[in-house]
């Protein structure tokens, strides 16, 4: 039995779920602002508990890595780390975008791509673009969202946006050919499991040392004179 925690922390999603052989098997989420210092912790003791299995047994620990928020994603990696160098088991990195477009469940029989968004702040969003295997069409990247800078979504036959930078964008996306708007999906743990356990299966680990959170843009500290 491959027994994977998984954890996601990049936006105001504090969530946490256990996985074994990449199924669900315990789960914890709030979604109350950034209570991830407070949450997170309690969440793993939770989940770990609900499952009737010691930390011990973990085979691995996985992290959604960003892009998102700092504070977020520190917080998240931070933990992760920590179980990972104590328990001496491997520590898998998925991206944020990819983790929010394997929440969607829709019966993709058409030649459509997801369009993941996660709020940047302003009219900034970063997203990415996948097909419905997941596999990864459009490089990620922090995107002002305007009337010039969409039209780089008119290249496909149909494209669902999502997540929440996608609910402030939606006024200006609706001019896109053949977009649809699926409200409500925001990236959480329980999209994590199966993911995390095809990088445990092939081996797809990171050096616990030296890993950091993709931020994506750099982070820049204003000072008061």
């Amino acid at each position: 039995m491959v027994y994977i925690l998984n954890i996601e922390t990049s936006t105001t999603v504090c969530s946490v779920s256990l996985s074994k052989n990449g199924t669900l098997i315990s789960f914890k989420e709030i979604n109350n602002g950034f209570t991830h210092a407070e949450n997170l912790h309690v969440f793993i003791e939770e989940v770990i508990q609900k499952a009737e299995i010691s930390l011990k047994q973990l085979n691995a620990v996985a992290i959604s890595k960003g892009p998102g928020s700092y504070t977020g994603l520190r917080i998240g990696v931070s933990a992760a780390k920590g179980l990972a160098f104590s328990l001496r088991i491997p520590l898998i990195a998925l991206d944020t975008l990819q983790i929010i477009a394997n929440s969607l469940k829709i019966d993709n029989k058409e030649n459509a791509v997801y369009c993941p968004m996660i709020d940047a702040r302003r009219m900034e969003v970063y997203t990415a673009i996948y097909d419905k295997h997941l596999v990864q069409l459009k490089n990620t990247e922090a995107l002002i969202v305007d009337e010039n800078s969409i039209s780089i979504f008119n290249d496909y036959e149909k494209i669902y946006f999502f997540g929440d930078g996608m609910e402030k964008c939606k006024e200006i996306l609706k001019s896109i050919k053949n977009a649809e708007f699926i409200p409500d999906i925001l990236p959480s743990a329980k999209a994590m499991c199966d993911l995390s356990f095809k990088k445990y299966t092939e081996n797809l680990f990171e050096d616990v040392a030296y890993f950091e959170p993709f931020y994506l843009k750099d982070f820049f500290f204003v000072t008061k004179k």
